[in-house]
């Protein structure tokens, strides 16, 4: 039990260092051909940065283990919103930018709602769907960098979509790639995109296979490993980004960010992994004599965007009370997922 523990943690590890690799790498060589920042911050970092969530439900699919796969996208939607996005709110409430959330909110739960309807309904992820949310997927990369090039938005690193300020300077990271460039060599941050890679592709099998196996010696369910610590794992990154942001006196980890990295974990990570090998719905957890899937991971991913996104499109503010909320609603469902 221990070495598949220490393996797990060596897996989280891996894909944390592995991502920030790939991504200082990619936005390096983009930004030496002069790409605009915007279009890097819209398509290299935010695909970056899903890379971990991509690559364990991808190889988790591939393997059979379908529970790592659904629960992995769900549980990542779930922890980026009230937990990732509620820390920064609880600690650093503040405005947000109606126009800049519409897109992706929209295409969030346009996604969702195709999701919920096939679980609903036929409980079964065909490859048919699979295609459509990676279309999904593609038509709001389309979007956003044409809207933001028709509005001339400026964006940078993560901001895809910066849609929360407190009035700080948020420079973001792509200002800090493009004078990082200038300092390294190309051959360097062709080096990191190559091992960023890599080491996200051995961390992900890493922690696929060892999750299966701690799950099976604790008699947990697959789904439910993958909804809290594989979800959590591979939202390590952002967490981390959201924190240093706070110490360093900034704290404007983007809604805009958040909600797009949750749209891509709709349609991107379930994209891919239904598209490689469609699966159904997990029946491994039940709750009130019901499907726990059905009853509780929908739902709570439905419940803490709507807490995330209505007051900032109705009021253009976000709340203390919002990151509070958010932060209870968390830890009842991890307690809940730990004691079906």
């Amino acid at each position: 039990m221990f070495i598949p523990v220490l393996l797990f943690l060596a897996g989280l590890v891996l894909l944390i260092k592995g991502g920030d690799w790939f991504v200082d790498g990619a936005t390096g060589i983009a930004g030496r051909f002069h790409l605009p920042e915007l279009l890097i911050g819209a398509t290299v970092v935010s695909i970056g940065t899903t890379l971990p969530e991509v690559m364990v439900s991808a190889t988790s699919a591939v393997s059979g283990h379908s529970q790592i796969a659904y629960g992995n996208a769900i549980g990542s939607v779930i922890c980026n919103t009230s937990l990732i996005a509620a820390i920064t709110i609880a600690v650093c409430p503040g405005r947000a930018e109606r126009k800049s959330l519409k897109l992706p909110v929209c295409f969030f739960f346009l996604a969702a709602l195709i999701f919920a309807g096939i679980a609903y309904t036929t409980g079964s992820f065909t490859r048919l769907s699979g295609i459509v949310f990676l279309l999904l997927f593609l038509i709001y990369m389309l979007l956003t960098v044409w809207q933001m090039t028709r509005g001339g938005e400026k964006t940078s690193g993560n901001d895809i979509s910066s849609g929360y300020s407190d009035g700080a300077d948020n420079s973001g990271n792509t200002a800090d790639f493009t004078s990082d460039s200038a300092e390294t060599t190309l051959v360097k941050e062709i080096f990191l995109l190559i091992v960023g890679a890599v080491l996200i592709a051995i961390g992900a099998d890493l922690l696929v296979d060892n999750g299966t196996l701690i799950a099976e010696a604790l008699g947990v369910p697959e789904s439910v490993i993958a909804l809290t610590f594989v979800a959590l794992g591979t939202s390590l990154p952002e967490l981390v980004t959201a924190i240093t942001s706070l110490s360093k006196g900034h704290g404007a980890l983007s809604l805009g960010n958040v909600i797009g990295a949750n749209l891509f974990n709709l349609v991107l990570v379930c994209g891919i992994s239904i598209t490689l090998n469609p699966f159904s719905i997990p029946t491994s957890s039940t709750l009130f004599g019901m499907n726990a899937s059905l009853v509780l991971d929908i739902p709570v991913m439905f419940a803490v965007m709507l807490i995330l996104t209505v007051p900032a499109l109705l009021h253009e503010k976000l709340y203390r009370a919002q990151g509070i909320l958010l932060l209870v609603i968390y830890g009842a469902y991890c307690v809940t997922q730990f004691t079906m």
